[in-house]
């Protein structure tokens, strides 16, 4: 597929996610970041936007619980480039029910080139960089010259 670019403006719209065993470490990393968070658009699904919201104080949209679609419906904004950053805390050890869904959510992720942290440290990086305050350039795939070819 033919790739574009797409311009990622320096307010950065971040998706948190996490598993029910990292739910606290997920918390204790936005309490730790809560400022350069604060700079931010946030989304998250249900359980986990609720308790960081509760928790912080940020102001965070909550979507669906994951198991009940919210990690599709994240798939489906990073999609309509709605999400440019995702941050999931996955619990590698525990198997989950919809582990369909969070394979998916991160194949999305991966297809639609956004920055993608999966635990503390990748997170660190990412919310260290540089980039997360500028407006970045991001090469994506070229859904439109597609859907042209295929007509």
């Amino acid at each position: 597929m033919k790739s574009t670019t797409r311009l990622v403006s320096s307010s950065k719209k971040i998706a948190l996610v996490a598993h029910d065993h990292c739910k606290s470490e997920l918390l204790r990393w936005v309490k730790e970041n809560r400022e350069a968070l604060s700079q931010h658009q946030l989304f998250a699904t249900g359980t986990t936007g609720n308790i960081l919201s509760r928790e912080t104080g940020l102001e965070i949209t909550s979507l669906m619980s994951g198991p009940m679609g919210g990690d599709q419906q994240l798939g489906a904004m990073i999609c309509e480039k709605k999400i440019d950053v995702l941050i999931f805390f996955w619990d590698p050890l525990s198997a989950v029910p919809h582990d369909p869904d969070v394979k998916a959510l991160l194949r999305i992720a991966a297809v639609w080139n956004i920055p993608v942290a999966i635990n503390r440290a990748s997170a660190r990086y990412l919310i260290t960089s540089p980039l997360m305050a500028e407006e970045v350039s991001v090469e994506v795939p070229d859904y439109d010259a597609y859907l042209t070819e295929r007509l």
